[in-house]
Protein backbone atom coordinates (compact mmCIF):
# COMPACT_ATOMS: atom_id res chain seq x y z
CA UNK A 1 0.00 0.00 0.00
CA UNK A 2 1.34 3.53 -1.03
CA UNK A 3 1.81 6.44 1.17
CA UNK A 4 -0.87 8.28 -1.03
CA UNK A 5 -3.49 5.35 -0.48
CA UNK A 6 -2.69 5.49 2.83
CA UNK A 7 -2.67 8.98 3.23
CA UNK A 8 -6.61 8.52 1.96
CA UNK A 9 -7.39 5.99 3.69
CA UNK A 10 -6.58 7.83 7.04
CA UNK A 11 -8.56 11.59 5.79
CA UNK A 12 -11.67 8.90 5.38
CA UNK A 13 -11.51 7.70 8.87
CA UNK A 14 -11.08 11.19 10.19
CA UNK A 15 -14.28 12.25 8.40
CA UNK A 16 -15.95 8.78 9.23
CA UNK A 17 -15.04 8.98 13.15
CA UNK A 18 -16.42 12.72 13.28
CA UNK A 19 -19.46 11.78 12.26
CA UNK A 20 -19.60 8.95 14.59
CA UNK A 21 -18.31 11.36 16.99
CA UNK A 22 -21.46 13.52 15.76
CA UNK A 23 -23.74 10.90 16.47
CA UNK A 24 -22.64 9.89 19.87
CA UNK A 25 -22.75 13.47 20.91
CA UNK A 26 -26.56 13.44 20.54
CA UNK A 27 -27.35 10.15 21.52
CA UNK A 28 -25.50 11.22 24.52
CA UNK A 29 -27.22 14.74 24.96
CA UNK A 30 -30.60 13.15 24.42
CA UNK A 31 -31.31 11.93 27.90
CA UNK A 32 -29.54 15.07 29.38
CA UNK A 33 -31.80 17.38 27.83
CA UNK A 34 -35.12 15.29 27.98
CA UNK A 35 -34.44 14.63 31.29
CA UNK A 36 -33.51 18.21 32.43
CA UNK A 37 -36.64 19.79 30.70
CA UNK A 38 -38.93 16.95 32.43
CA UNK A 39 -37.41 18.42 35.75
CA UNK A 40 -37.78 21.72 34.99
CA UNK A 41 -41.38 21.26 33.41
CA UNK A 42 -42.96 19.22 37.17
CA UNK A 43 -40.71 20.92 39.26
CA UNK A 44 -43.02 20.16 42.65
CA UNK A 45 -43.33 16.17 41.12
CA UNK A 46 -39.48 16.05 41.26
CA UNK A 47 -38.81 17.98 44.30
CA UNK A 48 -41.09 15.33 45.83
CA UNK A 49 -39.15 12.58 44.93
CA UNK A 50 -35.73 14.58 45.82
CA UNK A 51 -37.41 14.73 49.32
CA UNK A 52 -38.50 11.55 49.55
CA UNK A 53 -34.67 10.00 48.60
CA UNK A 54 -33.38 12.85 51.15
CA UNK A 55 -31.67 15.88 49.06
CA UNK A 56 -31.71 18.90 50.77
CA UNK A 57 -33.76 21.74 49.44
CA UNK A 58 -35.39 19.50 47.01
CA UNK A 59 -37.17 22.74 45.08
CA UNK A 60 -33.87 24.40 45.09
CA UNK A 61 -32.05 20.91 43.86
CA UNK A 62 -34.29 20.12 41.20
CA UNK A 63 -33.77 23.21 39.15
CA UNK A 64 -29.72 22.95 39.73
CA UNK A 65 -29.92 19.77 38.61
CA UNK A 66 -32.51 20.69 35.94
CA UNK A 67 -30.75 23.41 34.34
CA UNK A 68 -26.95 21.21 35.06
CA UNK A 69 -28.70 18.72 32.57
CA UNK A 70 -30.32 20.93 29.64
CA UNK A 71 -27.68 23.29 29.44
CA UNK A 72 -24.75 20.69 30.02
CA UNK A 73 -26.85 18.40 27.37
CA UNK A 74 -26.97 21.43 24.71
CA UNK A 75 -23.14 22.12 25.13
CA UNK A 76 -22.73 18.55 24.46
CA UNK A 77 -25.29 18.63 21.64
CA UNK A 78 -23.42 21.10 19.33
CA UNK A 79 -19.93 20.63 20.70
CA UNK A 80 -19.53 23.38 22.63
CA UNK A 81 -17.22 23.31 25.77
CA UNK A 82 -17.48 19.30 25.21
CA UNK A 83 -14.80 18.08 26.88
CA UNK A 84 -15.75 20.04 30.45
CA UNK A 85 -19.53 19.24 29.75
CA UNK A 86 -19.06 15.86 29.48
CA UNK A 87 -17.16 15.63 32.71
CA UNK A 88 -19.70 17.74 34.39
CA UNK A 89 -22.21 15.16 33.31
CA UNK A 90 -20.43 11.94 33.96
CA UNK A 91 -19.65 13.02 37.16
CA UNK A 92 -23.23 14.11 37.62
CA UNK A 93 -24.39 10.89 36.69
CA UNK A 94 -22.13 8.82 38.74
CA UNK A 95 -23.48 11.06 41.53
CA UNK A 96 -27.13 10.57 40.56
CA UNK A 97 -26.26 6.62 40.45
CA UNK A 98 -24.91 6.55 44.00
CA UNK A 99 -28.09 9.13 45.33
CA UNK A 100 -30.88 7.10 43.69
CA UNK A 101 -29.52 4.01 42.60
CA UNK A 102 -28.02 1.74 45.52
CA UNK A 103 -30.73 -0.72 45.83
CA UNK A 104 -28.37 -3.57 44.31
CA UNK A 105 -31.10 -6.58 45.19
CA UNK A 106 -34.05 -4.20 43.43
CA UNK A 107 -33.05 -5.27 39.41
CA UNK A 108 -34.64 -2.55 37.90
CA UNK A 109 -32.35 -0.05 39.97
CA UNK A 110 -29.15 -2.29 39.15
CA UNK A 111 -30.46 -1.27 35.79
CA UNK A 112 -30.76 1.89 36.18
CA UNK A 113 -26.93 1.74 37.80
CA UNK A 114 -25.69 -0.17 34.80
CA UNK A 115 -26.98 2.16 32.50
CA UNK A 116 -25.86 5.35 34.44
CA UNK A 117 -22.30 4.01 34.42
CA UNK A 118 -22.15 2.88 30.96
CA UNK A 119 -23.40 6.64 30.55
CA UNK A 120 -21.13 7.98 32.64
CA UNK A 121 -18.30 5.71 30.55
CA UNK A 122 -19.46 7.43 27.18
CA UNK A 123 -19.13 10.67 28.56
CA UNK A 124 -15.34 10.18 29.85
CA UNK A 125 -14.46 8.75 26.66
CA UNK A 126 -15.85 12.00 24.82
CA UNK A 127 -14.00 13.68 26.95
CA UNK A 128 -11.24 12.21 26.30
CA UNK A 129 -11.42 12.49 22.50
CA UNK A 130 -12.93 15.58 22.02
CA UNK A 131 -16.18 17.01 20.15
CA UNK A 132 -14.76 16.17 17.11
CA UNK A 133 -14.50 18.52 13.57
CA UNK A 134 -18.75 19.13 13.09
CA UNK A 135 -18.71 21.16 16.16
CA UNK A 136 -18.82 24.40 17.65
CA UNK A 137 -15.36 23.37 19.15
CA UNK A 138 -13.84 22.82 16.10
CA UNK A 139 -14.04 25.94 14.29
CA UNK A 140 -13.26 27.80 17.69
CA UNK A 141 -9.39 26.67 17.18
Amino acid sequence: MSNVSIASEKSGLVANSSAVILAGRVLLSIIFVLAGYAKLTAIAGTAGWFGSLGLPLPTVTTVVVGVVEVVAGLAILVGYQTRIAAIVLALFTLAASAVAHTDLADQVQMMFLQKNLAIAGGLFVLAAAGAGALAVDARRS
